[in-house]
């Protein structure tokens, strides 16, 4: 006989449902950071993108950590490049 019963929950909720969470949070929090996918890979996550600060990632990185504990997590986001060039365009 098949076991067809739902995989256990654990504390949080199934894996699935608490990255879809954590991917619902960062749209729609004080982040709002649209960029950032969130990717199930296996019992991992990977979240990657581009945001516009160091600070930024920092605080999305941790906030998956804290939403995912138990759960290895894997920050592969870029910080966007915002300063002016340090030097004039040669155009020829």
């Amino acid at each position: 006989m098949t076991d067809t019963s739902p995989p256990p929950l654990s504390a949080g909720g199934t894996l699935d449902y608490r990255v879809a969470h954590l991917a619902e949070h960062l749209a729609s929090g004080d982040l709002g950071e649209l960029g950032i996918r969130v990717e199930l890979r296996g019992e991992a996550v990977l979240l990657t993108g581009t945001v516009p600060s160091g600070q930024c990632r920092d605080e999305i990185c941790h906030m998956a950590r804290e939403e995912l504990a138990g759960h290895p997590v894997h920050c592969d986001i870029l910080v966007a490049g915002t300063s002016s060039p340090d030097h004039g365009e040669d155009l020829t």
